[in-house]
């Protein structure tokens, strides 16, 4: 892994923001960091705890994936997703809600999970996967400031709750092995995946099959990828946050780190 490390500081070190990054190679055992206890704001990637918080309340039996929610006009926020432009009165299974707030990064659809599950329910969850300096306290899309603060991650913590996932120990095997099989079906793939070859391609041509369960995360300035590298048999999984960087240089780094990962696996 020390040529990939080498690789990807030289990658950052022309960056002037700050970045939080953390790799696991399951096969080898190997391990990487570099700011791993700094805060980040969530963005987006907070929806993959929420979404682990959803399927533990399934588990206990609150109820079922395939029970039905009522679209409501009064929850529809802006930003990304679909439900927002869907007509109220709409009915969507809990599982097709989630499967928006991850692939779509859907604001409405999580929203609507948070008022299934409960902000101190989702908090309680992060904190039993480990996730012990994250926070979480608010809804998205919100047009006053929160008032307890701001929902953050670090790198290690996300890379604990991932590495829960790939390991079949978040909530159970079952739970683990859906989740991660949503997050491959990921549509926001300009990040770590943007220079991969394309999944349609023939593979007999020396192309290298792979796949990538992730959430991205964006504000302004802010910029995540956060997944679990499939290829070949060989599993890697890859936390990077970042911050107080420009937007296009940031999209531009994770680009880069994807393929270095790619072909480091090769």
């Amino acid at each position: 892994m020390k040529k990939l490390v080498s690789r990807i500081q030289d990658l950052i070190e022309r960056s002037e923001g700050i970045w939080g990054i953390v790799l696991e190679d399951l096969e080898l055992d190997e391990r990487w960091e570099l700011n791993g206890e700094e805060l980040f704001y969530a963005a987006s990637v907070i929806k993959v705890p929420i979404m682990v918080a959803v399927f533990s309340a399934a588990e206990k039996g609150e109820f079922k994936l395939s029970d039905q929610l009522l679209l409501k006009e009064e929850e529809c926020v802006g930003g990304s997703g679909v439900l927002q432009h869907l007509t109220p009165g709409t009915l969507l299974s809990i599982q097709d809600i989630v499967m928006l707030m991850i692939i779509q990064s859907d604001n409405t659809a999580t929203n609507i999970l948070i008022d299934l599950v409960g902000v101190e329910a989702i908090a309680q969850t992060m904190k039993e996967a480990g996730m012990e300096k994250s926070t979480f306290y608010n809804k998205l899309m919100l047009s006053t400031p929160p008032p307890k603060g701001y929902n953050q991650i670090t790198p290690n913590d996300v890379a604990k709750l991932l590495k829960s996932l790939t390991t079949g120990t978040l909530v159970s095997p079952h739970a683990s092995e859906q989740m991660i099989d949503i997050m491959k079906k990921q549509q926001m793939n300009e990040c770590l995946p943007e220079k991969l070859p394309s999944v349609y391609s023939n593979f007999n041509d020396g192309m290298t099959p792979w796949e990538l369960s992730h959430k991205t995360g964006w504000i302004p300035g802010t910029r995540h990828d956060v997944g679990i590298f499939f290829v070949e048999g060989r599993k890697l999984i890859a936390t990077v946050l970042s911050k107080d960087e420009d937007d296009l240089l940031s999209k531009g780094i994770l680009n880069e780190i994807g393929e270095e990962i790619y072909n480091y696996l090769r």
